[in-house]
């Protein structure tokens, strides 16, 4: 009797275990976890160089749930001319994807987004060894963003929750650029040849502000306070394997902006914050290359 107790004791408990182990198991399962490392001929970001035109190495990770919840990290090198003091930038995310359910292939996504620059600031910001905006605030930038997808094309409309990477009265603005919005278009239509991906992209950003030309730095930079612009990229992805090593992908990219003159070289945008007088044209018309693994 003894031992008959002892071995529905024993059973029962192996049972149990097992049962917690596939509860735990199946728990598991509901989250993934990706990783991707990638380097760029030229980090652009909607439609403006953020490396001076210079290569970026850029590496991320990201968490997902079944129910569509996810938060997710990334991160490049930046240039110091852009970002006084700043030599990468952080983007940390999250938000939800959903779909619709009365419509096959729909979808919907919403999400909170910061572009972080460790170290950077305005008050970094001299001329000649001359501090030319010493009340200013950081970089940092925070954005909450509604998108909306069918298949292989999206839209995303963004708007900054804080000023604009710092824009405001006390770094050279009319005021304070808070709500300024940035409106989307994507796609990515899968070809019949190759595995090749056409890709596109068209966007618009709208600073809630002007520079003010009258103030110090800026009143030598005449008639170039407005940057707003229309960006556009078009090109080819494509996925492949190394070996036994999958996860691959490789993509050429013609990108560029309608700039009016703010980004580039006889603009507030285009000059260097890193103590020097070097400009550049960030929103010159360039090719770009791409190579990555997300594993």
């Amino acid at each position: 009797m003894r031992q008959s107790i002892l071995l529905t004791a024993v059973l029962g408990t192996l049972s149990f275990a097992q049962v917690s182990y596939a509860a735990e198991e199946e728990a598991k399962s509901s989250w993934a976890a990706t990783a991707n490392v990638g380097f760029v001929s030229d980090y652009y970001a909607r439609g403006i160089s953020q490396n001076w035109h210079k290569p970026a190495v850029q590496a991320g990770i990201d968490i997902t749930h079944d129910s569509g919840f996810y938060v997710g990290m990334w991160g490049s090198n930046v240039s110091p001319n852009t970002f006084p003091d700043a030599s990468v930038e952080v983007d940390v995310y999250g938000g939800y994807n959903g779909s619709i359910p009365a419509i096959e292939g729909l979808g919907y996504s919403v999400g909170l987004i910061g572009y972080l620059y460790p170290g950077g600031s305005w008050k970094k910001y001299y001329i000649g060894g001359v501090q030319q905006t010493p009340n200013g605030g950081r970089w940092d930038t925070y954005e909450a963003n509604v998108g909306l997808s069918y298949k292989w094309i999206s839209a995303k409309a963004s708007m900054t929750l804080g000023d604009w990477f710092g824009a405001e009265k006390k770094t050279g603005w009319d005021g304070g650029t808070s709500g300024t919005t940035y409106l989307e278009l994507n796609a990515a239509y899968p070809l019949p040849w190759w595995d090749l991906t056409l890709v596109g992209h068209v966007g618009h950003l709208n600073v809630a502000g002007k520079l003010d030309l009258t103030q110090g730095s800026s009143a030598n930079i005449l008639n170039e306070d407005d940057p707003d612009y229309t960006d556009y990229k078009v090109g080819l992805s494509k996925n492949f394997k190394i070996g036994a090593s999958d996860g691959w992908t490789a993509g050429v990219y013609y990108v560029g902006a309608s700039d009016t003159g703010y980004w580039s070289t006889r603009g507030f945008g285009g000059a260097s914050f890193n103590n020097g007088s070097e400009t550049k044209d960030l929103a010159q018309n360039k090719w770009v290359l791409t190579l990555g693994r997300t594993f």
